[in-house]
């Protein structure tokens, strides 16, 4: 028929093209589905996802076959004038074929992940390529992977080449006369597909939020679509008025003495439980060190039986959690007493929020000192610790050990050249160490002939939260690094007056139903729940505490246990504090959610459409009335918003003194 109207090949070739890009995107979304469709959604009840999708994916496609419509509107850049503009074109097509395949990769990388689309938080890892890339080098079979995507590309050219021999075979002495209201017509009609409807508005990004239901608003984008429309949000944003009229909610759920005034700046002196002996003190940030992996939480995998046995000689929170899933995030918050609450860009990123105050500052007389076995530019960690005062950083370069993988030493080596450090210092000292081995991908040194791998099988290891036996016997590797240190450690002087503080920077999602209530598991309470233990045999009676805390509190707990006042301009909390009440820890992640956990309950807000859920999170055999969770839930919700305004807020205005 539209050889009959005499269209042009171009226009012709065009929609062959549209036909075969839209035939990819959607079978892409079709794997999508398979993949990671929750339980009880069934092919029907996605029916309209698949719908908006199409309209999504229309728009990229046109977004594609625009240049080629327009520019032949000279005849002379035709695809059909010279056999050298069709090589030019299917070149042009190959390329972006390929483009659009990483995109592919890198989104199922990130459902599988975060079961979310790839978005604009993707660019934290890109700004750090090289490290990002040697990362994935070491852990995947990259050049399979390359291999065979090269491969589709070339056998997708082949195919844009065939589709264009196929227009000519079918046209060839038909005529056809150059005629420039097709192109028009067809440019116009592409237009309108990246308009994306027939009525105003144009189609965003926020309309698949129309079904209320993450996995359906999700199915219905694709990659391209969330990732470009996410990188607007990587801007640091926030409301101080908003901030300020969240400011007597906060200020009565923390217990500040001052509810009027918009300040969170308290100077606290030293409590009856404040150690006179000025001990040193060694925060270990442990990589990925997720609670329910632990044996800690009752798993009978036994991954870290010494620092169990650890957890019996200090003060230990067996509810911590991270108030975001990312290394960064969690070095932020521990640093600063802030949750890292902008979506898609990591503080550390952001020049605007790394001048920030820091407990830390307030430990006058000692020295100060960051280990990390890697490059600590990555995610620009540097431009975070460069704010504490007189910090020594002994990174990537300035050990002895060898190097293993990206990341750098091992953490057994980090910590045995970190405690060679500590043995000589004779003021008290403040340090940081920083591991990063319980990590993709996931590699053991062959040296370290002390620890033994052990074999589990696949079944057993899936059951209780693990994807294969290299991050089990990786996991369990932390736990013989930690030993190490310890029994390092006890041999000097040093060790008798100083406080451990052993804390997670993050959880990892996995099944932990054999171990917490089905919120873990489902809601991925596992992403952000770690262990936090305050370790001193000879200066702290041991405690097993079970009220939720976050990462926010670490600092302020440290800074109670020492003799000297000390600053706190944030939201952290003293745990130790007989006067503390209201246990909660704040949590957000990049799937457009923020939340509050509490002893009871997990409280879950979206921020994409209105949608509110209370989620029970310990078996304590007590029931609820409807308007007792009604209550609840109320209450839950106010103060996440104002809490959740009130960290976007400081990210911007906590600034050092």
């Amino acid at each position: 028929m539209l050889r009959k109207y005499k269209v042009p090949k171009t226009i012709l070739w065009v929609i062959n093209l549209l036909l075969i890009f839209l035939l990819i995107f959607t079978l892409f979304r079709v794997v999508t589905y398979f993949a990671f469709k929750p339980k009880g959604l069934s092919f029907t009840d996605l029916i309209p996802s698949f719908l908006m999708g199409i309209q999504y994916d229309l728009r990229w496609i046109s977004i594609i076959l625009l240049p080629i419509v327009v520019t032949s509107m000279m005849p002379q850049f035709s695809p059909f004038y010279s056999s050298r503009n069709k090589k030019w074109w299917t070149w042009y097509l190959a390329v972006v074929t390929f483009i659009v395949f990483i995109f592919f990769a890198a989104d199922f990388g990130s459902f599988s992940y975060n079961q979310t689309r790839v978005d604009a938080g993707a660019m934290n890892f890109a700004e750090d390529f090289s490290i990002s890339w040697q990362m994935m080098w070491q852990t995947y079979p990259m050049i399979w992977m390359l291999l065979g995507l090269i491969i589709a590309v070339l056998l997708f050219r082949w195919m844009y080449h065939k589709s264009h021999w196929r227009v000519i075979n079918r046209t060839d002495g038909l005529g056809i006369p150059y005629r420039r209201k097709f192109f028009i017509m067809a440019a116009l009609i592409l237009g309108l597909f990246v308009y994306g409807r027939l009525s105003w508005p144009p189609l965003t990004w926020k309309h698949c939020f129309v079904f209320r239901d993450n996995f359906k608003s999700y199915l219905a984008l694709n990659p391209l679509q969330n990732f470009f429309a996410t990188l607007r949000l990587r801007a640091p944003e926030y409301n101080e008025q908003k901030a300020r009229e969240s400011f007597p909610l906060v200020a009565d759920w923390m217990q500040l003495p001052d509810k009027k005034n918009f300040s969170y700046r308290r100077v606290i002196s030293p409590g009856s439980h404040a150690l006179e002996s000025r001990p040193n003190i060694v925060l270990v940030m442990c990589e990925s060190f997720s609670m329910y992996k632990s044996s800690m939480s009752g798993n009978p995998l036994k991954t870290t039986p010494f620092f169990d046995s650890m957890t019996a000689k200090g003060i230990f929170f067996e509810r911590c959690f991270s108030p975001h899933f990312s290394t960064a995030r969690g070095l932020f918050a521990i640093v600063t007493g802030i949750p890292d609450a902008q979506q898609f860009k990591f503080s550390t990123r952001n020049p605007l929020a790394l001048e920030q105050h820091t407990i830390i500052d307030n430990f006058e007389g000692y020295s100060k000192h960051y280990f990390l076995g890697g490059n600590p530019e990555f995610n620009n960690f540097e431009g975070l610790l460069k704010n504490i005062d007189g910090l020594q950083m002994h990174t990537e370069g300035s050990f002895s050990s060898p190097k293993v993988n990206v990341w750098g030493i091992s953490d057994k080596d980090l910590f045995l050249e970190a405690n060679n450090v500590f043995k000589k210092e004779k003021a008290p000292f403040f340090a940081i160490v920083q591991t990063s081995d319980n990590h993709r991908p996931y590699m053991i040194p062959e040296h370290d002939s002390d620890f033994v791998k052990v074999e589990v099988d696949d079944e057993t290891l899936q059951k209780y939260g693990f994807e294969s036996l290299n991050e089990y016997n990786t996991f369990r590797y932390s736990d013989h690094c930690f030993k190490k240190f310890i029994e390092a450690a006890g041999k000097e002087d040093y060790f008798h007056n100083t406080i451990f503080v052993f804390i997670g920077d993050h959880g990892v999602a996995g099944n932990a139903d054999a171990m917490y209530p089905p919120a873990w598991t489902e809601y991925r309470l596992t992403d952000e729940h770690v262990p936090l233990l305050f370790y001193a045999p000879y200066l702290l009676a041991p405690q097993r505490r079970s009220e939720v805390v976050s990462q926010i509190d670490v600092l302020p707990t440290i800074a109670g246990m020492v003799q000297q006042p000390y600053v706190n301009t944030t939201l952290g909390r003293d745990l130790l504090d007989p006067e503390k009440k209201n246990n909660f820890a704040f949590i957000t992640n990049t799937a457009g959610k923020i939340g509050m956990v509490t002893d009871d309950f997990y409280f879950i807000r979206n921020l994409n459409f209105p949608d509110e859920q209370l989620v029970p999170v310990r078996y304590n055999g007590l029931s609820y009335t409807k308007v007792q969770k009604d209550s609840v839930q109320h209450r839950l919700s106010e103060f996440t918003s104002a809490f959740f305004e009130t960290a976007r807020y400081m990210l911007m205005n906590n600034k050092k003194d």
